[in-house]
């Protein structure tokens, strides 16, 4: 890693000397040597990040707009959720429309909360016991159900309530 490390750190060199482009210091650059960087120095292109790119495709700012809440999720909500994961990216839509934003995920890790201080509000795990990732796999269907059962079951009680 550490060979690796140094030659990518010095192709970022030789791209900054014979072309003027620091990629070095480009989020999304991949560590100065991965395709973001292939594609800002000798494509002369941009980078954005994929969610953003998805979203517009599939046009999710209209699919959202009349929607009374969102869903989004992905294998694991945890701390790194907030540094531009799906869910953080999928989850800025909504919140421009002053809709709320569930999240599930197939396990909830360290530090998952904090994603509530950043656009999605409630957050649901799947996995109902300890397991392997091989039975957790096996049974991902029956667990994601399970828990998008139990996510229109709390939204039922909230309409009831009110």
């Amino acid at each position: 890693m550490q060979q690796l490390d140094a030659v990518l750190k010095h192709f970022a060199q030789i791209i900054e000397r014979d072309l003027g482009v620091q990629v070095d210091a480009v989020a999304g650059a991949g560590a100065a040597g991965g395709m973001g960087a292939a594609m800002l120095a000798f494509l002369k292109g941009r980078l954005r990040p994929g969610c953003e790119i998805i979203a517009r495709a599939v046009d999710l700012d209209a699919a959202v707009r009349d929607a009374d809440l969102a869903i989004t999720g992905e294998g694991r909500i945890d701390l790194q959720t907030i540094f531009g994961k799906t869910p953080f990216g999928v989850a800025s839509v909504p919140r421009l429309h002053g809709k709320p934003v569930i999240g599930i995920a197939g396990g909830l890790g360290t530090n998952a909360h904090v994603v509530h201080d950043h656009g999605i509000d409630a957050i649901f795990g799947v996995l109902s016991r300890i397991c392997s990732i091989d039975d957790a796999l096996k049974e991902a269907e029956h667990n994601v159900r399970s828990a998008a059962r139990n996510v229109a079951a709390v939204l039922a009680m909230g309409r009831n309530l009110a």
